[in-house]
């Protein structure tokens, strides 16, 4: 057990150390509209999920619902149960329920690919090993940049704010190279989303981002169907 632990906190290191320079931005960023460094570090400790946190963020500095806050997390977190649903075939007969109760809040992209990429069975330790690590680091960087917000010069913290989006724009700009569908995706979400920023500017944030995104992915499906391995489109 102690051998799978810490094998799962050597696992997550580097994952810690992305997830640092991310969540710098993000303590940025939230400090930026208002939300004390405490409960920014609070908000990563609870969630660690950057888009989710990013969209929540500006929803709660818009004022926005509860309803808005829901279908947004929904919106874009809903990856997470398909990531564990995928892990779910891979985990050692020690992980009963409360272990995958407990293993699922720390379900991320980059610990999904870690733990897919494993050889062996996962078992309850390796992960908790790779959580704890992970969520040592985005929750430390979300403090340190929170905190750093407060004391240095605006134009310093608006720039420092943009790491967040940086990240996003790294996780899109590969596979949109590769694949038609997936530039044609993103542009469809500027562009809707543009539409919203300048012409429909009664729909608040976060209905916004339900909308672009929902649409975006429908019309990306229907433009660019997936095709299975005997040629079909599906």
């Amino acid at each position: 057990m102690k051998k799978d632990f810490i094998k799962g906190m050597t696992h997550g290191i580097p994952i810690m150390l992305g997830y640092l320079s991310v969540s710098f931005g993000f303590g940025i960023t939230a400090v930026s509209k208002g939300i004390s460094a405490l409960w920014a570090s609070l908000i990563s400790l609870t969630n660690i999920t950057s888009a989710g946190q990013a969209a929540g963020v500006d929803i709660i500095a818009a004022g926005g619902t509860l309803l808005e806050m829901v279908l947004v997390q929904i919106t874009i977190n809903m990856r997470y149960s398909l990531m564990a649903l995928s892990l779910s075939q891979r985990l050692d007969k020690k992980f009963t329920t409360p272990h995958r109760l407990a293993a699922s809040y720390g379900i991320t992209d980059e610990i999904f690919a870690v733990c897919a990429a494993q050889p062996e069975p996962l078992t309850p330790a390796y992960m908790y090993g790779m959580i704890f690590v992970a969520a040592l680091g985005w929750v430390s960087g979300t403090a340190i940049g929170a905190m750093a917000g407060q004391l240095l010069p605006t134009a310093v913290t608006n720039a420092m704010g943009l790491l967040l989006y940086g990240m996003f724009i790294a996780i899109v700009v590969p596979p949109a190279k590769k694949e038609r569908g997936v530039l044609a995706v993103s542009l469809i979400a500027v562009v809707i989303s543009l539409l919203f920023k300048y012409l429909f500017t009664a729909v608040s944030v976060g209905f916004a981002t339900v909308i672009c995104a929902i649409a975006a992915s429908l019309l990306g499906a229907w433009l660019f169907p997936v095709k299975d391995e005997g040629g079909a489109e599906e």
